[in-house]
């Protein structure tokens, strides 16, 4: 059975191009065979080709999506990153080639204009370029960063600060740490810190440019090296109770106050949990912890003996007087003392 005119007229109408099936629109189909023809040309060189094309294409389309996060219109953004791609362009040729309709193509123009992300170079009729990308999102940068510190001067004078009132708590050992050496590379002016040398050498790189920088410090030392820490003679570093040996539990604390002005204490055996304030009392709490030890510190160096013989070896008998069953058990093995 023949034909109809009509079934042949639509078979013509949708005759694919040279090696491209049946089914498919005739753009598509165009599209098709185009990239068929260059494959077929030169072989692997042309597939790194038309790669290329998608992979611009695909770059194209996340450079739009961080333009609109940029607060770019999805119209402004498709636009500026055609004019990019080629320029210089008529808002005409611009909305062919993105697919904005063409009024929407002249106020985005419009407004990229106004923002200096496009220029018009030409007249009747007008065509535009796009800015530098460095230099537009340079500037973008500088006005941004601009912006944010002005806003945080203006909301930071609204209200008076509250961070003072508050103890924020670090865990795990990477979150502590890396606190830690925040606080100590923040110094500006004196360092307390009560701590054991195996956590001090973790940050000694810190440290060491504190008191480079002309930090003070006054460190109570578990260990047996006061040396390994005094970086110059205003660095003052005193071995715990003139032995440096840790006995209870408040021993395995990391205790650091900054400038009078803010603390942290760490416990850093089992779980790793700290405690980090700028609460006026707390920090001087954590001062006088530091300085008592000091004090004892030095009262070891000058009465050591007569304190070991009114009070037993490392302070036994007081210890015993105060300390929980879990402490005095711990103590004991330690020391091996009764």
């Amino acid at each position: 059975m023949s034909a109809t005119p009509s079934r042949r007229r639509l078979r013509r109408r949708w005759r694919p191009w040279p090696g491209v099936g049946w089914g498919v629109r005739p753009e598509r189909q165009r599209k098709l065979a185009a990239a068929a023809k260059i494959v077929s040309l030169s072989g692997r060189g042309d597939l790194e080709v038309a790669g290329k094309l998608s992979v611009s294409q695909a770059t194209g389309t996340e450079a739009t999506a961080d333009l609109r996060r940029l607060g770019f219109t999805d119209y402004e953004a498709r636009i500026y990153v055609q004019l990019v791609r080629q320029s210089p362009a008529t808002a005409y040729e611009i909305s062919k080639t993105t697919g904005v309709p063409r009024p929407n193509a002249y106020q985005a123009l419009e407004a990229l204009a106004q923002r200096g992300a496009v220029l018009p170079v030409s007249e009747n009729p007008i065509r535009y370029v796009a800015a530098d990308p460095k230099q537009l999102f340079d500037a973008i940068a500088r006005q941004t960063r601009n912006l944010c510190t002005d806003l945080a001067d203006q909301l930071s004078a609204l209200t008076p600060p509250l961070e003072d009132q508050y103890v924020w708590t670090l865990r795990g050992e990477a979150s502590v740490h890396d606190k830690i050496d925040t606080l100590i590379r923040e110094a500006q002016s004196v360092l307390w810190i009560k701590a054991a040398d195996e956590v001090l050498r973790r940050h000694k790189a810190a440290l060491q440019e504190a008191a480079d920088r002309g930090v003070e410090a006054l460190i109570v030392l578990f260990g047996p090296d006061a040396d390994e820490f005094r970086f110059n003679e205003r660095w003052r570093v005193y071995i715990h109770e003139g032995n440096g040996v840790r006995m209870g539990s408040a021993d395995n604390l990391f205790t650091v106050a900054v400038d009078h002005a803010q603390m942290l204490t760490a416990r850093l055996d089992q779980e790793v949990v700290a405690a980090h304030t700028r609460n006026k009392p707390i920090v001087t709490l954590a001062q006088s912890l530091v300085r008592h030890d000091y004090y004892m510190a030095e009262i070891f160096a000058r009465f050591g003996p007569q304190i070991e013989a009114a009070f037993g070896l490392h302070l036994r008998d007081l210890r015993m007087a105060c300390f929980s069953p879990a402490e005095i058990r711990s103590f004991q093995e330690r020391t091996g003392l009764g």
